[in-house]
């Protein structure tokens, strides 16, 4: 059995971007690719599950991690998306789903691998099943983004909208790290105090709540919150910011105090954000960053 710290299950997409100026361009996309780039950056054992048509298989040689550890499915449909960005921090977009990718199944974990964590890195409603939710919390830890729980596609006009996850209160209990960022946490909780937010996602069973935010990331427990700032000097590599923070996060929280793991990856996420793509520095790297911007929090 090859054991890993997570297992990351998720849909690499093709994102094809228009900038507040109206600037094109084409970019990889996909939590699974950002997640399992911060946790291996920071030196874990993390493997990627994802399923791909064959056609798209370009995509794979994004992924930062040793190949042996990227499980790929061949697959009917891959995931394309569509964004257009309104303001020059990327906070206000538009997006639309050009292609959904096949949807995953408990089945689709490889034979002969297991995890401490099991992370669902998912981009749209229907990626996963609360099932397989439950399913995974049988094997190990369960890590759950809940953007691809809320983000739905209109298959009319491949728009894409948010609404709540009618199955929350009976999942939450089996995730052991939730990750929101401000807006989703409003949605799930109609609560625009993300640290409300928290303390009600947490009384409905999740374990630990990290809600993302462009000023800072928090981690509610229960008992205390914790808040480290985000200090990015710049926001070119905005995008992948909650996948790169969450799985930083939760992969070095095995080991080490919530405080200590959130340092770690809010300053895995700002040195990240200064520069585009997927994390690509060192665990060095980012103690240096810590060293540098976070001598107060330490």
């Amino acid at each position: 059995m090859k054991h890993y710290e997570s297992i990351i299950i998720g849909h690499v997409t093709m994102d094809h971007d228009t900038d507040y100026l109206g600037n094109e361009t084409t970019a990889i996309g996909g939590a699974v690719i950002y997640s399992s780039a911060s946790a291996y950056a920071l030196g874990h054992k993390v493997a990627a599950v994802t399923k791909i048509n064959p056609a798209d298989k370009e995509r794979l040689t994004y992924f930062t991690i040793p190949g042996e550890d990227l499980y790929a499915i061949e697959a009917e449909s891959s995931c394309t998306m569509e964004n257009q960005y309104f303001t020059a921090d990327k906070e206000r977009r538009k997006c639309a789903c050009a292609s959904v990718g096949t949807p995953f199944t408990i089945d689709d974990i490889p034979e002969g691998i297991d995890a401490e964590v099991y992370h669902f890195a998912g981009l749209l409603y229907g990626d996963f099943t609360s099932e397989m939710i439950k399913d995974a919390a049988k094997l190990g830890k369960v890590a759950v983004d809940v953007q691809a729980l809320l983000r739905h596609v209109n298959l009319e006009d491949h728009s894409m909208f948010f609404e709540d996850w009618a199955d929350k209160k009976e999942v939450l209990p089996y995730i052991d790290f939730l990750k929101t960022d401000a807006a989703e946490a409003e949605i799930l909780t109609g609560l625009s105090d993300r640290y409300e937010a928290a303390k009600l996602l947490y009384s409905w069973g999740a374990k630990e709540v990290i809600i993302t935010h462009n000023t800072e990331v928090i981690v509610y427990d229960g008992k205390d919150f914790c808040a480290v700032p985000i200090r990015a000097r710049n926001l070119s590599g905005r995008t992948g910011r909650g996948d790169t923070t969450f799985a930083a996060y939760y992969t070095e929280r095995l080991t080490h105090s919530i405080k200590d793991s959130l340092l770690y990856a809010t300053a895995t996420v700002s040195n990240k954000m200064e520069t585009p793509g997927p994390y690509k520095a060192t665990r060095a790297d980012v103690e240096k960053y810590i060293d540098e911007f976070y001598a107060d929090v330490k």
